[in-house]
């Protein structure tokens, strides 16, 4: 792991050149503000704030959806303030612009995992671990309705039949993938040598540090606490870094030989 500081990433950056635009629709205000600005031939991503392994997301890609996503919510609302039946509120969800131009490796849709530790908060010491890419199955289609299309983490890839036999390819190490970019992408964009392990990764600390200065008023300070948390990172066509998400219940499944050699080691130096 790599000590972050912030001396290094010293550039705070505006939001949308980060994180793609999203609405939590559990805030009225930004809910209203995202059915009215959605609009046809777009697509967003639904998904709960607090879940992992892809648990309770869904792909709105047509007016009929919003719609009927829309109607579900004021059912909900309804519900609450009649208070006629029991009722248990629904978990919070945000919706997020899906980027449907990404970086394809094989034809193959990725993304990055890699590990902020807040590893101790008095005072604060943070630092970076690069992780791992992780791959679907089967080749990016925007229009398809196939969720192991557009969620690359393991526990969605299980679903896909192909999985049993490419298991092993559905994760690639960061040696890996900075040859294959090295490789396909280097002398086409125009990209520095080994982009991964220079651009890319600073890229990605600071765009880690500014989430952590953004929120750490909200973290509690005592002596002997740390977290481990999984960052998510896409690359689209153009080689623009977004950050999708960040975990605070990270998986540290080993299904495969990369996940075997790379998770212990991320666990043991946390530890």
């Amino acid at each position: 792991m790599k000590k972050i500081s912030r001396s290094s990433n010293s550039k705070f950056l505006k939001m949308e050149e980060f994180f793609p635009e999203s609405f939590r629709l559990d805030l009225e205000d930004e809910r209203n503000a995202f059915f009215e600005l959605c609009e046809e031939e777009q697509i967003w991503i639904c998904k709960p704030s607090c879940s992992n392994q892809g648990r309770g997301i869904f792909l709105l890609k047509n007016p009929a959806s919003v719609n009927t996503l829309q109607a579900k919510l004021h059912s909900t609302e309804e519900h609450l303030l009649n208070k006629r039946v029991p009722y248990k509120a629904p978990k919070a969800r945000i919706v997020q612009r899906y980027i449907q131009q990404p970086l394809l490796l094989e034809g193959k849709k990725f993304d990055v995992r890699s590990y902020l530790l807040i590893a101790c908060t008095v005072p604060y010491v943070l630092f970076f671990a690069q992780g791992y890419v992780r791959l679907t199955c089967v080749n990016y289609d925007a229009a398809s309705d196939d969720l192991t299309v557009h969620l690359t983490n393991q526990h969605m890839q299980k679903k896909n039949s192909l999985y049993s036999q490419l298991k092993d390819e559905t994760v690639w190490r960061m040696e890996h993938f900075n040859s294959y970019v090295n490789e396909k992408f280097r002398k086409t964009n125009g990209l520095p040598k080994d982009w991964v392990f220079t651009v890319f990764t600073k890229r990605m600390q600071q765009i880690m540090l500014q989430c952590f200065l953004a929120a750490k008023h909200k973290l509690d300070r005592k002596l002997g606490y740390f977290d481990l948390i999984g960052c998510d990172f896409l690359i689209d066509q153009n080689f623009k870094v977004w950050l999708l998400e960040m975990n605070a219940n990270p998986a540290l499944h080993t299904n495969c030989q990369v996940l075997r050699d790379i998770i212990p080691t991320v666990v043991y130096e946390s530890l």
